[in-house]
């Protein structure tokens, strides 16, 4: 997608950190956070590329507001923090009036964007854990080098539209925090028709009903923010809902396909709740609805 040049992102909360030295980083582990994220809250299971190694203590990290060098859209199309920044206040002008529609009482959810590895309310993660939302915290936790990742080792077109799934599809497991959704769900189960899938293929959902109410999300002066997307562009968004299938990463790991082990849904699954979404609006994402064969 594509943001109006003119349209102000200065109103992002999204902070960024830097590097903590005291954060031992590994062989690609990702150590404590392992079982609590890549479990149930991940948008991305990356478990099959995950070697040997882990995370460290950690010590406090510096953090700074992209504020100051994220002002505007033209900003955002021509960087990729930015871009997370105009992605924040898109996002939350869009749920702001959504939730109701789905019974949420909205509040925004904080958003880091960290380098290399971080601390969080769930644990010690590094890059290779993912994006990934943290329900203690209510914080989305995002390295901008995955969508390198997701490009050249998961085969997806790449492209804004692509990046700005990922942060909706997190976004999405927040809605779902705030709304109670997690609660009652059974977060350890696997297979289909399992609650994990069912709330990963939800926020899938949740993505798509944004992307399709994201044009008329306005700035702090009633601007909109982005430009109409295009079929190219929900093209690249489906390609990386299809590259972090389960089916897709279990292939891409040189392993057998087993449904049975599934906690995020098929390539297929991935896709279609979130065209559901895109077509329908978030009251068409009620994915606990349908018999497990007809998830």
């Amino acid at each position: 997608m594509t943001f109006n040049d003119d349209s102000s992102i200065s109103g992002s909360k999204v902070r960024r950190r830097g590097r903590t030295a005291g954060l031992a980083v590994g062989g690609g582990g990702i150590g404590v956070v392992a079982l609590v994220l890549l479990g149930t809250f991940l948008g991305v299971d990356l478990t099959p590329f995950l070697g040997g190694g882990g995370v460290g203590g950690g010590t406090s990290q510096e953090e700074s507001s992209l504020a100051s060098e994220c002002q505007t859209g033209a900003d955002a199309n021509a960087d990729v923090n930015c871009r997370m920044s105009a992605a924040y206040v898109s996002l939350d002008d869009y749920w702001v009036d959504a939730g109701p529609t789905i019974g949420i009482d909205y509040r925004e959810p904080s958003f880091v964007l960290f380098d290399q590895a971080t601390t969080t309310g769930c644990g010690n993660a590094t890059s290779a854990t993912g994006p990934f939302y943290c329900p203690p915290d209510e914080s989305i936790y995002l390295d901008t080098t995955f969508y390198e990742q997701l490009r050249t080792r998961f085969g997806a077109n790449g492209g804004p539209l692509a990046e700005l799934y990922v942060v909706a599809h997190e976004w999405g497991h927040h809605i779902q925090q705030i709304g109670g959704i997690f609660d009652g769900t059974d977060r350890s189960a696997s297979g289909p028709g399992s609650d994990t899938i069912r709330l990963e293929v939800q926020a899938d959902c949740f993505a798509g009903a944004w992307v399709a109410g994201a044009s008329q999300t306005e700035d702090e002066n009633g601007v909109p923010l982005l430009e109409p997307v295009t079929p190219a562009q929900i093209q690249d968004a489906l390609s990386a809902a299809s590259a972090v299938g389960d089916d897709r990463i279990q292939e891409s790991a040189g392993g057998g396909v087993n449904p049975e082990t599934w906690t995020h849904g098929s390539s297929e699954q991935r896709q279609r709740w979130f065209l559901a979404g895109y077509e329908d609006g978030a009251t068409a994402c009620d994915t606990f609805a349908p018999a497990a064969g007809e998830l």
